[in-house]
């Protein structure tokens, strides 16, 4: 197999890219170096596209039934990579981990009730709970020097009063990779306060070395309910397919009615395509990818460190997304993003629509090429310095 080329970056003009597209919108400029959507700027595995190529080269993109290898690829591929063998028959597919997310929102808790999140967090984390008219109850990171962690005490205070908690492992934006200890303290404090546990662990496979990624329903599987896809690991996100896992058959009919009440097609004659192909034949891709982006990662480090010593960075331990803390400079929001916008020419996900905690931070998307990645800095530099 020839090596993937990640230092080339595929010109996406013309294919309708959200990042670039909505530039204007988001930044007022439509120019600004985009690295706030979080896809990447890489070519999906070869594999996977000469699998749609050979698709799409029959005429007819019609109706389709389920690929019944579908689950059993993504089955065998946790099994392989995280120790852990789920079944098929305790998951189904569905269109997408934000939608699931939307679902379990509206099957695991009524209007009103509360429902728990981790702040800085996805903001689609915040938004399927406020738009459904539930109580949102934070539960904010600790952070220490661009560390960190779990807030266990005032965790178990929103558990009294929760019927739900949305899990990020890994966690999006900060980067943290849960241990085994810290996963079995939320999942105890939950089952002391009967809430239902929704884990979206969609970057489970983007870990660092000397990283693991701890799937969370073997620890409870008598109240986890877990999403998985192929979209950040493969690069394929526009094909919006995903997976819930649950081995309580109560909690699968509930999801499946909030889906059912929806005409949803999970069956696009591509996205399984892409799936398949990906989890059976793109795993030396994804090992080329993780030792890029450890490289970039430590690249980063190192400017910064050397270059911009003010602008500290939570190290991630899993993603290719940076959470950069610019409380330094002591500007508020809308400043800090103007200077990145018009002095830096640089298009970053502003830390407040990752909750309040976020407020002075940054999320940046180093998934690009290298000389990309230095083009950004080197502004960031020059506009920070």
């Amino acid at each position: 197999m020839t090596r993937p080329d990640f230092t080339h970056l595929p010109p996406r003009q013309g294919t309708l890219a959200l990042k670039l597209e909505a530039r204007q919108a988001m930044f007022g400029r439509a120019d600004v170096l985009p690295l706030w959507v979080a896809d990447m700027d890489f070519a999906a595995p070869d594999c996977v596209r000469q699998a749609l190529i050979a698709r799409a080269e029959h005429p007819i993109y019609g109706y389709t039934v389920r690929d019944p290898d579908m689950l059993p690829a993504l089955c065998d591929w946790i099994g392989r990579r995280h120790g852990w063998q789920p079944a098929p028959a305790h998951a189904c597919i569905a269109p997408g981990v934000v939608p699931s997310l939307y679902a379990a929102v509206a099957a695991f808790s009524a209007p009103g009730e509360g429902v728990i999140v981790q702040t800085p967090v996805y903001p689609p984390f915040l938004q399927a709970v406020q738009t459904q008219g539930r109580r949102l109850l934070d539960n904010p990171l600790r952070c220490q020097d661009g560390a960190y962690s779990l807030d266990l005490e005032h965790f178990e205070q929103c558990a009294r009063q929760a019927r739900l908690f949305l899990l990020c492992s890994p966690h999006n934006p900060v980067g943290r990779v849960w241990s085994r200890a810290e996963l079995q303290a939320l999942l105890a404090i939950c089952a002391r306060h009967d809430v239902i546990v929704f884990a979206d662990e969609i970057h489970a496979d983007l870990l660092y070395p000397g990283e693991v990624h701890q799937p969370a329903l073997p620890l409870a599987p008598e109240r986890v309910v877990a999403a998985w896809a192929p979209s950040k690991t493969f690069n394929i996100p526009g094909m919006g397919l995903s997976a819930l896992f649950s081995e309580q058959a109560a909690l699968m009919q509930r999801l499946q009615a909030i889906f059912a009440a929806l005409p949803v097609s999970t069956q696009h004659p591509f996205g399984q395509v892409a799936w398949t192909t990906a989890y059976r034949q793109a795993e030396p891709w994804l090992e080329a990818l993780l030792q890029t982006l450890q490289g970039h990662r430590q690249h980063v480090l190192a400017r910064l460190h050397s270059e911009l010593p003010r602008l500290r960075m939570s190290v991630p331990q899993a993603t290719y997304l940076l959470w950069l803390d610019f409380q330094a400079w002591g500007c508020s929001e809308p400043e800090l993003v103007r200077r990145l916008v018009d002095e830096a020419g640089l298009g970053l996900n502003p830390g407040s629509s990752f909750g309040e905690s976020g407020r002075g931070w940054m999320r940046l998307n180093m998934a690009t090429t290298r000389t990309q990645l230095d083009l950004a800095l080197d502004r960031l530099i020059a506009a920070f310095a």
